[in-house]
């Protein structure tokens, strides 16, 4: 999968999260890898000052490392996230 550097994909992956059990935030704070997830909390905490590039990233990374509920999921944002952790398996 080829990741799009747009703010409409930046869109469909924050609609997985909307969609899922795990909340979204951008905000400030020293993070090291540019984002935070709180697994307990299902909170995912992404540096808000972050490049449209660095957001795209996080959110593809935090995708690849939590377990999201698909049948919460559309079908269109079901298929994105199947084809994210269907990449992590390849590499």
């Amino acid at each position: 999968m080829e990741l799009k550097y747009t703010r409409p994909f930046l869109s469909k992956l924050e609609d997985i999260f909307a969609e899922s059990d795990f909340v979204l935030r951008y905000e400030k704070g020293s993070f090291k890898a540019g984002y935070c997830v709180l697994k307990d909390m299902k909170v995912a905490v992404v540096n808000k000052y972050y490049s449209l590039e660095g957001k795209i990233n996080c959110l593809y990374d935090i995708l690849r490392t939590i377990s999201v509920d698909e049948s919460r999921l559309s079908e269109k944002t079901r298929k994105l996230y199947l084809e994210i952790c269907n990449q992590e398996n390849v590499n």
